[in-house]
């Protein structure tokens, strides 16, 4: 898939626009996606980066990452993806001078939206002045019960197979490997410590079953409170790998919460513990 960062850099060709932050990527917006793809023209997503709402000086909890995102629109087919920046001047653009100068300098003919779609400066735009500006527009129905709200209220809870089934896919962890306090080293369950960039969601404390690195993993949310830790570590224990992974990407899929974190008597208990955690982390199935 092409991405492109800048309308300079997107060929003016007859296009199919699906236009969003399509966080998550999940089943209601792959049903916009796919209605693109439907299309005989050129499939185009058109996304933000930094979400709105961080720019506005909202809170937000995202559920993918810029680059997550990117991967699953191209796993669904899509060819092309511009990535518009969203700062002051994108921000202040009225709707009309956005169909001007992104929509048409690409190209293109249809958009592709939810019916409560709206675009530009004071989201004054919506799909009739698409129309009204000489634009097609396909409206797609939003896939019942289905939200990024209900999906974050599932992750806050620890409800991994809650999530995965509105998401279509297992929640993930999405982060660069960094240098942690290798105690899991010398328990004899190294881990890869995983920062993640503030606005990600980070499920609720705990451990859980996942896979990375097409491997099984079980990974611990929280603070580790045996040790008396203050600051949230997100570890991750590959079963069966073993090499250097600092400075790298590692996408973590989560399958299953096992249990909360909680200190024991004795590190002895706690190995035993780990051990014990490991092996249902081996057991547990994806759960979609």
């Amino acid at each position: 898939m092409k991405v492109a960062r800048s309308i300079a850099e997107v060929e003016k060709r007859p296009r199919a626009v699906a236009i969003g932050m399509f966080d998550g990527v999940h089943p209601g917006h792959r049903r916009v996606l796919q209605a693109v793809l439907d299309s005989d023209l050129a499939p185009t997503v058109i996304t933000f980066d930094p979400h709105p709402r961080l720019v506005l000086g909202y809170g937000v909890e995202l559920l993918a990452t810029l680059e997550r995102r990117l991967e699953l629109f191209e796993e669904a087919g899509v060819e092309e993806t511009l990535v518009l920046e969203f700062g002051h001047e994108l921000q202040q653009l009225e709707p009309e001078e956005f169909v001007g100068r992104i929509l048409r300098a690409m190209g293109t003919q249809v958009v592709v939206a939810g019916d409560d779609f709206r675009f530009g400066h004071r989201r004054r735009g919506d799909l009739a002045l698409l129309e009204a500006n000489g634009l097609s527009v396909v409206t797609i129905d939003q896939v019942d019960g289905v939200s990024s709200t209900r999906i974050r209220d599932y992750l806050h809870a620890g409800d991994i197979a809650g999530a995965a089934a509105m998401l279509g896919r297992p929640a993930e962890l999405d982060g660069i490997v960094v240098v942690g306090d290798e105690r899991g080293g010398t328990l004899g369950f190294p881990t890869a410590n995983l920062a993640v960039d503030p606005p990600l969601l980070v499920p609720a404390f705990g451990i859980y079953a996942g896979a990375a690195r097409g491997g099984s993993a079980a990974i611990s949310i929280g603070t580790n409170p045996h040790y008396g830790g203050l600051e949230r570590r997100i570890e991750a224990h590959l079963l069966d790998f073993s090499g250097d992974l600092y400075g790298q990407r590692l996408v973590v899929e989560l399958w299953q919460r096992l249990r909360d974190e909680r200190a024991f008597e004795s590190e002895a208990d706690l190995v035993a513990q780990i051990a014990l955690d490991v092996e249902q982390a081996r057991a547990a199935e994806r759960p979609i």
